[in-house]
Protein backbone atom coordinates (compact mmCIF):
# COMPACT_ATOMS: atom_id res chain seq x y z
CA UNK A 1 0.00 0.00 0.00
CA UNK A 2 2.84 2.35 0.82
CA UNK A 3 4.30 1.72 -2.62
CA UNK A 4 1.08 2.66 -4.38
CA UNK A 5 0.20 6.11 -5.68
CA UNK A 6 -3.46 5.30 -4.99
CA UNK A 7 -3.25 4.88 -1.22
CA UNK A 8 -1.79 6.53 1.84
CA UNK A 9 -1.40 4.51 5.04
CA UNK A 10 -2.22 6.91 7.88
CA UNK A 11 -2.80 4.70 10.94
CA UNK A 12 -2.28 1.28 12.48
CA UNK A 13 -4.03 -0.30 15.47
CA UNK A 14 -3.32 -3.00 18.03
CA UNK A 15 -4.89 -4.08 21.31
CA UNK A 16 -1.53 -3.02 22.78
CA UNK A 17 -0.68 0.66 22.20
CA UNK A 18 3.05 0.02 22.67
CA UNK A 19 3.00 -2.58 19.91
CA UNK A 20 1.05 -0.25 17.64
CA UNK A 21 3.56 2.56 18.24
CA UNK A 22 6.51 0.26 17.63
CA UNK A 23 4.99 -0.86 14.32
CA UNK A 24 4.11 2.68 13.27
CA UNK A 25 7.67 3.85 14.00
CA UNK A 26 9.16 0.94 12.07
CA UNK A 27 6.87 1.43 9.07
CA UNK A 28 6.68 5.21 9.07
CA UNK A 29 2.93 5.32 9.75
CA UNK A 30 1.82 8.66 11.30
CA UNK A 31 -0.78 7.42 13.82
CA UNK A 32 -0.95 4.51 16.25
CA UNK A 33 -4.03 3.37 18.17
CA UNK A 34 -4.37 1.08 21.19
CA UNK A 35 -7.69 -0.35 20.04
CA UNK A 36 -9.37 -1.25 16.78
CA UNK A 37 -12.35 0.91 17.70
CA UNK A 38 -10.17 4.01 18.03
CA UNK A 39 -8.89 3.48 14.49
CA UNK A 40 -12.30 3.15 12.89
CA UNK A 41 -13.49 6.18 14.86
CA UNK A 42 -10.84 8.33 13.11
CA UNK A 43 -12.78 10.51 10.64
CA UNK A 44 -9.74 10.91 8.36
CA UNK A 45 -9.57 7.19 7.55
CA UNK A 46 -11.51 6.19 4.44
CA UNK A 47 -10.75 2.47 4.28
CA UNK A 48 -9.34 -0.23 6.53
CA UNK A 49 -7.46 -3.47 5.99
CA UNK A 50 -8.66 -6.20 8.38
CA UNK A 51 -5.98 -8.90 8.89
CA UNK A 52 -7.27 -10.09 12.27
CA UNK A 53 -7.77 -13.76 13.25
CA UNK A 54 -10.53 -15.42 11.25
CA UNK A 55 -13.27 -15.17 13.89
CA UNK A 56 -12.81 -11.38 14.04
CA UNK A 57 -13.16 -10.76 10.31
CA UNK A 58 -16.90 -10.22 10.20
CA UNK A 59 -17.43 -8.39 13.54
CA UNK A 60 -14.78 -5.75 12.88
CA UNK A 61 -15.58 -5.43 9.18
CA UNK A 62 -19.21 -4.73 10.11
CA UNK A 63 -18.14 -2.15 12.69
CA UNK A 64 -15.85 -0.45 10.18
CA UNK A 65 -18.61 -0.39 7.56
CA UNK A 66 -20.92 1.14 10.14
CA UNK A 67 -18.44 4.00 10.44
CA UNK A 68 -18.48 4.50 6.67
CA UNK A 69 -15.12 2.84 6.02
CA UNK A 70 -14.46 0.69 2.98
CA UNK A 71 -13.02 -2.69 3.97
CA UNK A 72 -10.40 -5.01 2.53
CA UNK A 73 -10.69 -8.14 4.70
CA UNK A 74 -8.29 -11.05 4.81
CA UNK A 75 -9.44 -14.47 3.72
CA UNK A 76 -11.58 -16.28 4.65
CA UNK A 77 -13.92 -13.32 4.83
CA UNK A 78 -16.29 -15.28 7.13
CA UNK A 79 -16.63 -18.61 8.91
CA UNK A 80 -20.26 -19.36 8.02
CA UNK A 81 -22.83 -18.50 5.37
CA UNK A 82 -24.83 -16.65 8.01
CA UNK A 83 -21.86 -14.40 8.72
CA UNK A 84 -21.51 -13.63 5.03
CA UNK A 85 -25.16 -12.59 4.85
CA UNK A 86 -24.69 -10.33 7.88
CA UNK A 87 -21.70 -8.73 6.19
CA UNK A 88 -23.60 -8.18 2.95
CA UNK A 89 -26.44 -6.55 4.86
CA UNK A 90 -23.96 -4.22 6.61
CA UNK A 91 -22.40 -3.34 3.25
CA UNK A 92 -25.77 -2.53 1.73
CA UNK A 93 -26.81 -0.41 4.73
CA UNK A 94 -23.61 1.63 4.72
CA UNK A 95 -23.01 1.86 0.98
CA UNK A 96 -19.31 1.01 1.31
CA UNK A 97 -17.21 -1.49 -0.61
CA UNK A 98 -16.16 -4.71 1.15
CA UNK A 99 -13.63 -6.98 -0.52
CA UNK A 100 -11.94 -10.27 0.34
CA UNK A 101 -8.14 -10.19 0.05
CA UNK A 102 -7.51 -13.09 -2.30
CA UNK A 103 -4.42 -12.02 -4.23
CA UNK A 104 -5.15 -14.49 -7.05
CA UNK A 105 -7.78 -12.17 -8.51
CA UNK A 106 -5.16 -9.48 -9.25
CA UNK A 107 -1.83 -11.35 -9.43
CA UNK A 108 -0.31 -11.22 -12.96
CA UNK A 109 0.46 -14.96 -12.87
CA UNK A 110 -3.15 -15.91 -12.23
CA UNK A 111 -4.57 -13.30 -14.57
CA UNK A 112 -2.42 -14.93 -17.25
CA UNK A 113 -3.80 -18.37 -16.34
CA UNK A 114 -7.35 -17.08 -16.66
CA UNK A 115 -6.52 -15.45 -19.98
CA UNK A 116 -5.12 -18.74 -21.31
CA UNK A 117 -8.22 -20.61 -20.17
CA UNK A 118 -10.51 -17.98 -21.68
CA UNK A 119 -8.62 -18.00 -24.97
CA UNK A 120 -9.41 -21.67 -25.57
CA UNK A 121 -5.73 -22.69 -25.83
CA UNK A 122 -6.34 -25.72 -23.58
CA UNK A 123 -9.75 -26.48 -25.04
CA UNK A 124 -12.76 -26.66 -22.75
CA UNK A 125 -11.98 -26.38 -19.04
CA UNK A 126 -13.06 -29.62 -17.35
CA UNK A 127 -10.93 -30.19 -14.23
CA UNK A 128 -8.98 -28.14 -11.67
CA UNK A 129 -6.83 -29.89 -9.07
CA UNK A 130 -4.84 -28.34 -6.25
CA UNK A 131 -2.80 -29.05 -3.15
CA UNK A 132 -1.54 -26.68 -0.46
CA UNK A 133 0.28 -27.82 2.67
CA UNK A 134 2.80 -26.85 5.32
CA UNK A 135 3.91 -28.32 8.66
CA UNK A 136 3.17 -26.26 11.77
CA UNK A 137 1.88 -27.85 14.96
CA UNK A 138 1.81 -25.12 17.58
CA UNK A 139 -0.88 -25.02 20.26
CA UNK A 140 -0.28 -21.28 20.71
CA UNK A 141 -0.84 -20.38 17.06
CA UNK A 142 -4.14 -18.70 16.17
CA UNK A 143 -4.54 -21.29 13.39
CA UNK A 144 -4.67 -24.00 16.06
CA UNK A 145 -7.92 -22.77 17.63
CA UNK A 146 -11.14 -24.29 16.32
CA UNK A 147 -13.25 -21.50 17.83
CA UNK A 148 -11.08 -18.90 16.09
CA UNK A 149 -11.59 -20.46 12.66
CA UNK A 150 -8.33 -22.38 12.68
CA UNK A 151 -7.39 -25.42 10.63
CA UNK A 152 -6.29 -26.22 7.11
CA UNK A 153 -9.54 -25.55 5.25
CA UNK A 154 -10.00 -21.98 6.47
CA UNK A 155 -6.31 -21.11 6.26
CA UNK A 156 -5.23 -22.56 2.91
CA UNK A 157 -7.99 -24.78 1.52
CA UNK A 158 -9.90 -21.61 0.71
CA UNK A 159 -7.34 -20.87 -2.03
CA UNK A 160 -8.06 -23.79 -4.39
CA UNK A 161 -11.79 -23.39 -3.69
CA UNK A 162 -11.76 -19.71 -4.65
CA UNK A 163 -9.50 -20.30 -7.64
CA UNK A 164 -11.80 -23.03 -8.95
CA UNK A 165 -14.88 -20.81 -8.63
CA UNK A 166 -12.95 -17.95 -10.25
CA UNK A 167 -11.67 -19.96 -13.21
CA UNK A 168 -14.98 -21.74 -13.87
CA UNK A 169 -16.79 -18.43 -13.37
CA UNK A 170 -19.49 -20.24 -11.42
CA UNK A 171 -20.48 -21.67 -8.05
CA UNK A 172 -20.32 -25.42 -7.35
CA UNK A 173 -23.58 -27.32 -7.46
CA UNK A 174 -22.37 -30.16 -5.21
CA UNK A 175 -19.56 -30.46 -2.66
CA UNK A 176 -18.07 -33.47 -0.89
CA UNK A 177 -15.44 -33.21 1.84
CA UNK A 178 -13.27 -35.55 3.90
CA UNK A 179 -11.59 -34.29 7.08
CA UNK A 180 -8.92 -35.65 9.40
CA UNK A 181 -8.66 -33.76 12.71
CA UNK A 182 -5.77 -33.27 15.09
CA UNK A 183 -6.63 -35.46 18.11
CA UNK A 184 -5.64 -32.77 20.61
CA UNK A 185 -6.47 -29.44 18.97
CA UNK A 186 -9.45 -30.76 16.96
CA UNK A 187 -8.66 -28.55 13.99
CA UNK A 188 -8.73 -30.14 10.55
CA UNK A 189 -5.11 -31.00 9.77
CA UNK A 190 -5.87 -32.76 6.48
CA UNK A 191 -8.90 -31.96 4.32
CA UNK A 192 -9.80 -33.11 0.81
CA UNK A 193 -12.68 -31.84 -1.27
CA UNK A 194 -14.52 -32.48 -4.51
CA UNK A 195 -16.60 -29.76 -6.15
CA UNK A 196 -18.98 -30.31 -9.06
CA UNK A 197 -19.58 -27.42 -11.44
CA UNK A 198 -21.97 -27.34 -14.38
CA UNK A 199 -19.02 -27.53 -16.78
CA UNK A 200 -16.56 -29.66 -14.82
CA UNK A 201 -15.07 -30.60 -11.47
CA UNK A 202 -12.45 -29.41 -9.00
CA UNK A 203 -10.54 -31.44 -6.46
CA UNK A 204 -8.18 -30.25 -3.74
CA UNK A 205 -6.33 -31.25 -0.61
CA UNK A 206 -4.88 -29.05 2.11
CA UNK A 207 -2.93 -29.81 5.24
CA UNK A 208 -1.19 -28.13 8.16
CA UNK A 209 0.89 -31.17 9.13
CA UNK A 210 2.41 -32.29 5.84
CA UNK A 211 5.53 -31.36 3.92
CA UNK A 212 5.33 -27.79 2.55
CA UNK A 213 4.05 -27.83 -1.05
CA UNK A 214 1.81 -25.84 -3.37
CA UNK A 215 0.55 -26.86 -6.78
CA UNK A 216 -2.40 -26.17 -9.05
CA UNK A 217 -3.22 -27.87 -12.34
CA UNK A 218 -5.87 -26.81 -14.79
CA UNK A 219 -6.99 -29.42 -17.32
CA UNK A 220 -8.75 -28.75 -20.58
CA UNK A 221 -9.84 -31.07 -23.37
CA UNK A 222 -6.66 -30.36 -25.35
CA UNK A 223 -4.13 -28.90 -22.91
CA UNK A 224 -3.00 -28.48 -19.32
CA UNK A 225 -1.64 -25.62 -17.21
CA UNK A 226 0.59 -26.38 -14.22
CA UNK A 227 1.42 -23.71 -11.65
Amino acid sequence: MQGSALAQVVAIASRDLAKARAASDRLGIPRAYGSYQALIDDPDIEAIYNPLPNHLHVPWSIRAAGKGKHVLCEKPIALTAREVRDLLEARDRSGVQIGEAFMVRTHPQWLKVRDIVGSGRIGELRLITGHFSYYRRDLGDIRSRVDWGGGALMDIGCYPITMSRWLFGAEPTEVIGLIERDPEMEIDRLTSGLLRFDKGQATFSCATQLVPHQTMQIFGTSGRIAV
